[in-house]
């Protein structure tokens, strides 16, 4: 059996990323899923860019403020308490916009574990 208890804030950021990058799934060596605690200030996205997953389904479950979702379809607002989910192959880009008043702080789950994700041009 193994166990880990976790204080988020202990978690070291991740290096080069648009937003504070917590990743909860390292701390814990897991490997089946990715969990990540998200922060981003007004301005900031969430991923390095507007991407798609093969298989991997992602849930974002927002902690406080409201994450904005862009999909090919609309952007979707998601608010604390609130949770939305991607499903594999649906192209999405999460951010704070420019025009919020506060922080954002996500907790993100994606599993499978796996590094399938592709760039997605909204434009092509």
């Amino acid at each position: 059996m193994g166990y880990h208890h976790i204080s988020v804030g202990d978690v070291s950021p991740t290096p080069d990323r648009p937003s504070t990058q917590r990743s909860i799934d390292a701390a814990a060596s897991l490997e089946q899923l990715g969990a990540n605690v998200y922060e981003a200030d007004p301005g900031e996205p969430l991923p390095l860019a507007y991407h798609v997953h093969d298989e991997q389904e992602e849930v974002f479950y927002v902690l406080s403020g409201t994450l904005h979702v862009e999909t090919p379809e609309r952007t979707y607002e998601v608010g604390a308490d609130e949770v939305f989910v991607v499903e594999p192959g649906s192209p999405q880009r999460a951010y704070n916009p420019e025009s919020a008043t506060e922080p954002v702080r996500v907790f993100a789950v994606g599993a499978p574990a796996t590094d399938d994700v592709h760039a997605y041009d909204p434009d092509a």
